[in-house]
């Protein structure tokens, strides 16, 4: 549980946000997240949902997946968007990409459609190349999620020991390089059932906070703030 101090800090970055001209699709979707992850009145949602054009958010798979998965947190499902999702999928996976098919899974997990298929793709393709703590996070938020939706627990074994792995791959001080990729490993680790774990990493990230209000690796960062915000927020209801 955070104390008053870190409470205080959670509103200040949401201060800082609520001044920023947010116009990307990535950085709303982000926004939108943290918003519903902390119960917020959410001005986001409608400017979010305005950037859809036809069935998807800039023709990008990662963008619709970001978009989806930000609005099912507000319990908006748009169907079709889904459907296009599917649509661009291509055997087993999303163009034999592991980003593609990891935020894909994740959105439809989070709009409650399951596909093992994806799943299984990701499980055996999982390699040296993808070896890293950004890249096992997505896939392990992918499964975790998946695996969510069904009695059956096929990758939890898998999930754990490469949630192991990430732990083993942290720095001394808390976190892990870059501060939106330490958001992305805690909210995988936070999926997979490691909060226990997590108190350091956690006071690591609110050390980051800026003087502005705002976390990001030099500068104020509109998508890492509203990454960390949502990650305390997932820590906080965990």
């Amino acid at each position: 549980m955070l104390n008053n101090l870190e409470f205080d800090i959670v509103k200040k970055g949401f201060e800082w946000l609520s001044s920023r001209q947010i116009q990307s699709v990535k950085e709303l979707a982000s926004t939108v997240s943290a918003h519903a992850l902390w119960g917020l009145p959410n001005p986001y949602t409608p400017l979010l949902i305005r950037k859809k054009e036809g069935n998807c958010w800039n023709s990008s798979i990662r963008d619709t997946a970001r978009a989806c998965s930000a609005l099912s947190a507000e319990g908006i499902i748009f169907r079709a968007p889904e459907k296009w999702l599917l649509s661009m999928k291509t055997g087993s996976s999303w163009n034999e990409d592991v980003y593609d098919t990891a935020y894909s899974l994740g959105a439809l997990a989070d709009m409650e459609v399951s596909d093992r298929e994806g799943c299984g793709w990701l499980y055996e393709n999982y390699g040296p190349d993808w070896e890293q703590v950004g890249t096992t996070s997505l896939v392990i938020t992918a499964l975790k999620k998946q695996d969510n939706l069904t009695e059956s627990r096929d990758f939890e074994a898998f999930v754990r020991e490469r949630a192991e792995w990430i732990l083993s791959k942290r720095k001394q001080d808390g976190g892990w390089e870059h501060i939106s990729t330490s958001n992305l490993v805690i909210q995988a680790l936070l999926l997979a059932g490691f909060k226990k774990e997590l108190g350091a990493s956690i006071d690591w990230l609110l050390g980051k906070a800026r003087e502005s209000g705002a976390w990001g690796n030099k500068q104020d960062d509109i998508n890492a703030t509203a990454l960390t915000l949502s990650t305390l927020g997932m820590y906080e209801k965990a």
